[in-house]
């Protein structure tokens, strides 16, 4: 038996902004995967420093994956949760090949303003529905990334 949800969200609504979020949550997945990647296979003389940064990285956005897919199940819908959806959902997509250090930040950098444009893109429905708890999930996310960005931009100037 499925119990109604009366939380002042209606359900189109509820429906569209777990979407949206579950188009966040591949994203954050998909970068999360990409970043711990990079984790483990960079080299050079910026080996220990960005080693030690993607790990930072990868934790930050192991814990975001969580709180996202929380929030979608606090909405009623039921979170993505596998390789073949994230592929199917993420604007991130996979690095293929060797890549150096340089490479590696140039992709975490378009990875983390890619979330950022995702999480944007969901505050229409979110404001309209006057759905605060998402709009502050959002505000979060997007802050984190876009300071992610600023500093793994920095490393290539």
């Amino acid at each position: 038996m499925k119990t109604k949800i009366d939380i002042g969200i209606d359900e189109k609504s509820r429906i569209e902004i777990a979407n949206g979020l579950s188009r966040l949550l591949a994203d954050t997945y998909t970068l999360y995967l990409k970043t711990h990647n990079f984790h483990w296979n960079v080299t050079g003389p910026m080996f220990q420093t960005l080693h030690t940064m993607f790990e930072g990285q990868y934790n930050e956005l192991a814990l975001a994956v969580d709180e996202v897919a929380e929030r979608i199940r606090a909405l009623g819908v039921k979170a993505p949760g596998t390789y073949t959806e994230f592929s199917r959902l993420s604007s991130i997509k996979e690095t293929q090949g060797d890549l150096n250090a340089q490479q590696m930040i140039a992709e975490l950098v378009a990875g983390q303003e890619a979330v950022v444009r995702t999480a944007r893109s969901i505050f229409p429905v979110v404001d309209e529905s006057n759905d605060q708890p998402t709009a502050d999930l959002l505000t979060r996310r997007m802050e984190a990334h876009e300071k992610t960005a600023w500093m793994l931009r920095s490393m290539l100037e």
